[in-house]
């Protein structure tokens, strides 16, 4: 008499990792890009936050002997500007500086356009038209020039030209989310929710608002390398942080275009850093969009 085979024993499946780590590997071979340009900015905020301990000099130290230093001069790495002073060590504390008033003024600006645009969008009316028309006014100036005019007005400081910043990112963020408001304000679920006698501040807030999450991270992403642009021109017009602070943008001003054929490094860096972050997060904001867009999604 043959006996039954016995049944095979399951093996334990294997710990492949956390589901975080399993998305996030996830979304490094889909969107390649957009996972380099994360770890560039993650890389960038973690300078931000430790760059004056890692910093070799100190940023503000002048040394007359080594005036416009080539790079590895006296151990400057980067090399020194038209004061002697540290190129890197600049460059590092200026990370802080940078990031923080156009991150500061970004979420600012369109966190007030969005709620804006939410508003808007949802009660139309005549709260609309007020809305819309004050938008149209502010549009009608160019971006640079409407920062331009307000940091000059208000006097160069960090907190004026996150100001400046916030100012002309409403617009644009208002615009987005009332575009995406309009089609829910009569869709089925709002309908629904107001039918059983639902709070129209309730149903604005907790069903609509949670459907235009996905369009706002989009364009807050996109717009931080805007604002990173703003604060870089308008420190290269002198206009931004008051000096000796560093800035990436105040570093490609003045003796650095005078004397960029003697030292281009001094205008190397500071461009570099600011191609390759505002690189960065376009190339995210552009991964974000494929990702949480239904219109996008394979």
């Amino acid at each position: 008499m043959r006996l039954a085979p016995a049944a095979a024993v399951p093996r334990p499946r294997r710990d492949v990792g956390s589901p975080a780590i399993i998305r996030l590997a996830s979304l490094g071979r889909r969107k390649p890009l957009g996972a380099l340009g994360a770890l560039v900015i993650l890389i960038l905020f973690v300078v931000a936050i430790i760059g004056p301990a890692i910093a070799p000099f100190d940023p503000l130290t002048i040394d007359s002997k080594l005036l416009f230093g080539p790079p590895g001069t006296a151990g400057h790495t980067l090399g020194t500007d038209d004061l002697g002073r540290d190129v890197l060590s600049r460059l590092l504390i200026g990370t802080r500086s940078t990031l923080t008033i156009a991150v500061f003024g970004v979420l600012i600006g369109s966190l007030i356009g969005a709620l804006a645009g939410l508003t808007s969008g949802y009660f139309g009316g005549w709260f609309e038209g007020v809305i819309q028309r004050a938008t149209d006014v502010v549009m009608a100036f160019p971006i640079l020039i409407l920062a331009l005019t307000i940091a000059a007005v208000l006097g160069s400081s960090e907190q004026n030209l996150i100001l400046a910043i916030a100012v002309v990112q409403i617009p644009q963020a208002s615009r987005v989310i009332r575009s995406a408001v309009l089609p829910l304000r009569r869709a089925e679920f709002v309908e629904a929710a107001r039918s059983v006698g639902v709070p129209e501040m309730r149903v604005l807030f907790r069903h609509v608002m949670p459907q235009v999450i996905s369009p706002y991270l989009i364009i807050l992403t996109a717009s931080i390398s805007t604002g990173i642009l703003i604060e870089s021109s308008l420190s290269f017009l002198g206009l931004g942080t008051p000096p000796p602070a560093p800035s990436w943008g105040a570093m490609l001003s003045g003796p650095t275009l005078q004397n960029v054929q003697r030292a281009p490094w001094n205008a190397i860096f500071p461009g570099l850093a600011l191609s390759a972050t505002v690189f960065s997060f376009n190339m995210l904001g552009d991964a974000l969009r494929d990702i949480l867009d239904p219109r996008l999604r394979t």
